[in-house]
């Protein structure tokens, strides 16, 4: 070969070379500044509270049960709690839950941790405070269509609800619209959501995050721009923008009677958002991939798209990935549950304040005892004294009961109406198996189970 032709092979197998370089180093992202960027998501140390609405032990309390209370709404079988579930991070985990009239209301049901530092509230920011937006899904006639007259009767005829307003607002101890709106927001302040492995790592744990998480965070404040929006230790800007997505919900717009601020929504919280899918104001995005490919390749280009997207953004797949592995570490490893939220009271075939014949603990994914012997007619109550989230699942003759999350402190109590040998299993850890069998009041066998 010639002297020209090892010269242009040369420069060939430099140039690929260079390209196989330049390619891995595409999917490694620009170096992190960890001390800038620490500080910058470094949680506050107190929580924010109106000078006319001091936090009480007491207002807390009553604010948790009216959260859980359906005499606040028009039926009386709805309560807050029912579209913000405490292990859904206080949403519903559909796109769009279903109102009063049987269709799907106009927006996803928002999460609600540390709505204390929230700068207005609702997706289209139409309430500037907890106690504002505390009233209107109560009184909206397709979510609660709550008659907060009646309700105030029906809370004042309950004389440990008097008790309770009466501890919780001593100057003024009276069931009136005023406390019930100052009680839930008190509640609501109090959901803060816990530190993560992500808050490991902002106090100086190097060792917290793994290198694909620490890639995909120099992705999320670097080449992707997420921080435009997505800033603090909130990760929200607590603004409104137009982020492209199909529909006709105009959003802030209307709210402000601009349209340049048309189809603007409020720039969520990332916090514990692995508990609350689907995603954005409509529920339209399934997960964090669906949310990483949206801003890659779907954006909507229209006058009003916010200024702080990206014009172009070109991620790889293992980009990607890299994004949705940090976006998982801005949540618990379990779903959290609240110190100030009552637990929850779950029953099947009894009243939930029926005395319970046994009780059967879930410590340590595991059922103790693991066998349990009852009569007809008496009751079992299964407490979750563990740290995790379980699920009660029984199975038997003529009876099933599929319980929801159970978080710790919860209890299932399940009565029991006829003879015979029941399965029970948490779902979630189907190794935790208990046996129950169910006499008849008058033998000391089991009776068989009939075909």
């Amino acid at each position: 070969m010639g002297r020209c032709g090892l010269a242009g092979t040369s420069r060939v197998l430099a140039v690929l070379a260079l390209a196989a370089i330049l390619g891995g180093a595409a999917d490694r992202p620009a170096p992190l500044d960890a001390g800038h960027w620490r500080k910058a998501f470094t949680r506050p140390d107190h929580t924010p509270v109106p000078p006319d609405n001091p936090a009480t032990q007491e207002k807390v309390s009553l604010g948790a049960k009216l959260f859980e209370d359906p005499r606040l709404s028009g039926s009386g079988d709805v309560a807050c709690s029912t579209c913000h579930q405490a292990d859904l991070s206080f949403s519903d985990g559909i796109d769009r839950h279903p109102g009063l009239d049987g269709q799907p209301l106009d927006r996803r049901t928002p999460p609600l941790w540390n709505l204390a530092w929230a700068l207005s509230l609702f997706w289209d920011g139409r309430a500037d405070s907890l106690e504002t937006q505390a009233i209107v899904p109560i009184e909206n006639t397709r979510e609660m269509a709550g008659d907060l007259d009646l309700s105030l009767q029906a809370l004042s005829a309950d004389p440990q609800m008097r008790k309770a307003f009466a501890s919780a607002f001593p100057e003024n101890p009276a069931v009136t619209r005023a406390n019930m709106a100052k009680a839930l927001a008190a509640f609501q302040r109090t959901l803060v959501s816990p530190e993560t492995r992500f808050d490991r790592w902002v106090k100086g744990e190097d060792a917290a995050l793994e290198p694909d998480e620490l890639a995909g965070l120099s992705l999320f404040v670097g080449k992707a721009a997420c921080v435009a929006c997505h800033k603090g230790w909130r990760f929200t800007d607590d603004a409104f923008h137009d982020i492209g997505l199909p529909g006709e919900d105009r959003g802030r717009g209307p709210i402000l009677g601009i349209a340049a601020a048309d189809h603007a929504f409020k720039t969520p919280s990332l916090r514990e958002r692995v508990w609350s899918a689907p995603y954005m104001h409509d529920g339209s995005l399934a997960g964090f991939e669906d949310v990483v490919d949206h801003y890659a390749d779907r954006v909507i280009r229209r006058p009003t798209l916010s200024a702080d997207l990206p014009q172009r953004l070109d991620l790889s797949p293992t980009e990607r990935t890299q994004l949705v592995a940090f976006l998982n570490t801005l949540s618990s490893n379990d779903p959290p549950r609240p110190a100030g939220l009552p637990p929850k009271v779950m029953a099947f075939g009894t009243d939930a304040e029926a005395v319970a014949t046994s009780t059967v603990s879930q410590k340590d994914r595991r059922f103790t005892p693991t066998s349990v012997l009852l009569k007809v007619g008496e009751a079992l109550r299964i407490l979750n004294d563990d740290i995790r989230v379980h699920n009660v699942r029984l199975d038997g003759p003529d009876k099933s009961f599929n319980s929801d999350a159970q978080n710790p402190g919860d209890t299932v109590t399940i009565g029991f109406d006829r003879a015979g040998r029941y399965d029970v299993i948490c779902g979630i850890h189907p190794e935790m198996r208990l046996s129950v069998t169910v006499l008849a009041p008058s033998t000391t066998e089991p009776a068989q189970n009939k075909k």
